[in-house]
């Protein structure tokens, strides 16, 4: 199942070399050149066409989704080394008395012979399916100011006080780390599979 998974996501990412055409493409480069992500060295990059005859509304959307992928992965990959390096809770998971570090890192924690059990996985997937619809959102009403701005009317004056460029540089090292974050948790996904050892991560 993993190996599908992985072979799925090589295939979209073959994908992103396929060509566009080129008056849409130079369209979308006109309207979204002088967004946040557009950078040096490769600038406006759409090769799937995404942004072809979209409007502001169409970009905000995509970008929020960039933008809660990426934090999503910052999260996988750096637990994902934390646990790899021997990082992990102190104490029992359950009242069976299996200690946290009793388990398999990566993928085998929640698939194979020696997963957590079904009932600890549907607490971590009820978890997160309460973040995403309650907590995690952009709710309307609260100021909040960009695609991503999940702040909700918290932490106003931190990021307040911070000048327009300062805030605009921090969101695009946001978007930036993000970004090479979700290569990075796709990449442990597929050496996971192949096996072997890697720098700093170790035996997989």
């Amino acid at each position: 199942m993993m190996k599908l998974a992985v072979l799925a996501t090589l295939a979209a990412s073959a994908a992103a070399f396929a060509p566009v055409q080129t008056g849409k493409a130079s369209t979308a480069l006109k309207a979204f050149e002088g967004e946040l992500g557009v950078q040096p060295p490769v600038g406006f990059f759409d090769p799937l066409g995404l942004l072809d005859e979209a409007d502001q509304e169409r970009f905000d959307r995509l970008r929020y989704v960039e933008v809660k992928h990426g934090r999503i992965a910052q999260l996988a990959f750096l637990g994902n080394i934390f646990t790899r390096a021997g990082g992990h809770f102190g104490g029992n998971i359950d009242k069976a008395g299996h200690p946290f570090d009793s388990f398999p890192n990566g993928w085998a924690a929640i698939w194979g012979p020696d997963a957590i059990p079904g009932k600890g996985f549907v607490q971590i997937f009820s978890f997160i399916g309460l973040l995403e619809i309650a907590v995690m959102k952009d709710m309307p009403g609260f100021g909040n100011q960009f695609p991503g701005d999940l702040r909700n009317g918290t932490f106003q004056s931190q990021w307040d006080k911070l000048d327009e460029e300062t805030q605009f540089r921090k969101r695009g090292i946001e978007l930036n780390n993000g970004r090479a974050a979700m290569m990075g948790i796709l990449g442990l996904m597929m050496h996971e599979q192949l096996g072997g050892t890697i720098p700093i991560v170790g035996e997989m």
